[in-house]
């Protein structure tokens, strides 16, 4: 039995609903041993608001399910069958399966954010931030550099006539 992991895609906003329907028309049809699983890929993200951190995940293909099978009629029919589906991405007549590269990085990108949760960061390379505290509070300054890993942004501000770089969390800025 040759397990592949293959793409496919659903009605957008759905992906939760039809993942779990789908699994139970597997289980219905007695298929679990030929669709093992039957992913929504997602990460993990940070966000600051009002001063808290939340985390929520983030769909990082939206409207798309990732399920891993051994294709033949059987469960071609129990997946085509499921209200929402889409259809295979690939060839029309028969589904591309993903190389091993696609999938190890999908499942090590939705590992690592779990792990550490990726900052949601909103700010772009030259764009204009007023400091909203620490030492440089309400001081305005161009976004120089961007760190997402980080959730970090380096800024430049004018201080005593100088372009000062400084390095901030960006719930510290708001933009103007």
């Amino acid at each position: 039995m040759a397990l592949n992991w293959y793409f496919l895609r659903v009605q957008v906003g759905r992906e939760d609903r039809i993942r779990e329907s789908m699994a139970r028309r597997v289980k219905q049809a007695g298929l679990e041993e030929r669709v093992p699983q039957i992913l929504v890929p997602t990460e993990t993200v940070a966000e600051h608001r009002g001063g808290k951190r939340k985390i929520q995940k983030k769909k990082l293909y939206p409207g798309y399910l990732m399920v891993q099978m051994d294709m033949d009629e059987h469960v071609w029919f129990a997946l085509r069958e499921t209200p929402g589906f889409g259809d295979f991405v690939g060839a029309r007549q028969q589904p591309s399966p993903m190389s091993p590269e696609e999938v190890e990085n999908v499942l090590g990108r939705m590992d690592t954010s779990r792990q550490q949760p990726k900052m949601a960061v909103t700010f772009n390379k030259g764009d204009r931030v007023k400091i909203k505290q620490g030492a440089f509070e309400n001081m305005d300054g161009v976004v120089e550099g961007v760190n997402p890993e980080k959730g970090t942004l380096e800024v430049s501000v004018t201080f005593f006539g100088r372009s000062t770089p400084v390095s901030l969390g960006y719930w510290e800025v708001e933009p103007i």
